[in-house]
């Protein structure tokens, strides 16, 4: 393991050089409260530059043939598999995740298999079957040909959460400059520094000079300049429903292509005959991955009366055997929150809850160590109109419902603002399989946790506009562009 360097002098990633800041602000450790190092507190003059130099290079690198952009993909995928390993001390002491976590998550496979998935070449045009048409005051009659193009949007801004910062960064980056694009990326303020880490990475990879820009910053400056800035094309980001509308408003005045990856508030629909332990233990990864700090977890289960009792005994035997502790310790399942900002957040959505008349089975209390640690809890007898059943506790959280039968548990199920995954535990595949073809939400998992890594992602209502990975990532961050002839 790489020790961490608390004294390490960052800098700003604008048009190929590291940018000195004029200022810098503190990174804590979330796991013991102790200094990891100092970001740069990037300027708007700073954000200014970071527009120029993409817009600067945009044309240049939108003109590559997609092969060759491919290329430089497939080099940086090559750079990070040789150094991500040395990154994990750092990027794990700045999120708080688990050694877990961090080794999978945070740091390794899934973000160097974005790249690798990018780097090859694929062919998205397509012809137009020739159409005829008829003599008008706008031409003669003839047979209408047509080629439909992909072509890059431009400048993309990519704005990023703090759960898991790398990866979800190199899930707008790889397609976006596939695709011909340049990107400044603003990652979340609390864990910029494995991003500019991967910046150091994407600069020995040889990308020219502006391709991809690196700010962090602490406040809302930043951000709020890119977003207003006449000069970028499309705005990307994950995060928080209400800062996501905030954005989608300022770009309307520039009308900038937005792609939102917003909240969630994940349904797990358990029937009658559905297999407690595993539904018991999907669950469970609201409270082991990553402490509930991940908008795709089953934090809402509605759960058939007749194995309601059951699921709420099993899920408390399960709270009380996951260790809440040290995050560097191997045997750990639940880490700190990011920051105490977000522990105080999620203490006061538990009290509301119980203010509302929800019984409190487990957790709640405050572990008795130096970070920002919240129990796994529990919350029982809920109704569909408590706020705890509404929104999004983005912490190690789980509310239980009863239902009578499956017309109610789609109901309640639908019964949201947000819509972006939800899960259907029965014991008959195909009855799963009709029930989650009936929700709301842009992705569904039948008696499983997994996504599929090249499924469209994204959300419904307030959990997003858009989606990504696989081929849909290209298409996210590219216009469309037909040109007709007469044949």
């Amino acid at each position: 393991m790489t020790a961490i360097d608390t004294q390490e002098e960052w800098r700003l990633l604008i048009g190929g050089e590291w940018v000195a800041p004029a200022d810098t602000y503190e990174i804590v450790d979330p796991n013991t409260t102790c200094p990891v190092g100092h970001a740069p507190d990037a300027t708007v003059a700073d954000a200014d530059s970071a527009v120029a130099a993409a817009t600067s290079a945009q044309a240049a690198w939108g003109a590559l043939p997609m092969e060759e952009r491919c290329v430089y993909l497939a080099r940086l995928a090559d750079v990070l598999e040789e150094r991500m390993e040395q990154w994990v001390p750092l990027v794990q002491a700045e999120t708080g995740a688990t050694l877990r976590v961090a080794g999978t998550m945070q740091v390794g496979g899934p973000t160097i298999d974005r790249f690798r998935y990018y780097s090859t070449p694929r062919d998205i045009d397509s012809p137009e079957r020739p159409a005829p048409v008829g003599a008008t005051a706008l031409g003669p009659a003839g047979l209408v040909g047509a080629m439909v193009h992909r072509r890059p949007v431009g400048v993309v801004v990519c704005i990023t959460p703090y759960n898991f910062p790398i990866i979800n960064v190199a899930g707008k980056i790889a397609p976006a400059l596939a695709m011909g694009n340049t990107c400044i990326i603003k990652p979340a303020p609390q864990d910029p520094l494995g991003i500019l880490r991967l910046g150091e990475a994407i600069v020995e990879a040889g990308f020219p000079p502006g391709v991809v820009n690196i700010l962090t910053a602490r406040g809302p400056e930043v951000p709020a300049a890119l977003v207003a800035s006449p000069d970028v094309d499309m705005v990307s980001f994950t995060g928080s429903s209400a800062v996501g509308a905030s954005i989608y408003a300022a770009g309307a005045a520039t009308m900038t292509r937005v792609l939102m990856e917003l909240g969630g508030k994940g349904a797990l629909v358990m029937t009658e005959d559905a297999d407690v332990g595993s539904a018991v233990g999907a669950v469970a990864s609201v409270w082991g991955f990553h402490s509930g700090q991940i908008c795709t977890a089953p934090t809402r289960v509605i759960c058939h009366r007749s194995i309601y009792d059951q699921t709420v005994e099993s899920l408390t035997a399960v709270a009380g055997m996951l260790k809440v502790g040290d995050a560097l310790e191997p045997d750990t399942l639940v880490g700190p929150l990011v920051s105490e900002q977000q522990r105080d957040s999620v203490e006061a959505f538990i009290r509301r809850g119980v203010d509302e008349g929800a019984a409190l089975v487990c957790g709640g209390e405050r572990p008795d160590l130096p970070g920002y640690f919240v129990a796994p809890t529990l919350l029982a007898d809920c109704g569909p109109g408590m706020h705890v059943v509404r929104e999004e506790a983005f912490g190690p959280v789980v509310v239980i419902l009863p239902h009578d039968g499956d017309d109610e548990a789609v109901a309640l199920a639908n019964d949201s603002d947000y819509g972006l995954f939800s899960y259907v535990y029965a014991g008959d595949a195909a009855r799963a399989y009709r029930i989650g073809a009936r929700l709301r939400t842009g992705n569904v998992a039948l008696n499983s946790v997994q996504p599929h890594p090249e499924a469209p992602f994204g959300g419904f209502g307030m959990s997003g506009i858009g989606r990504d990975r696989g081929r849909w990532g290209l298409e996210a961050y590219s216009e469309i562009q037909a040109i007709s002839w007469l044949a």
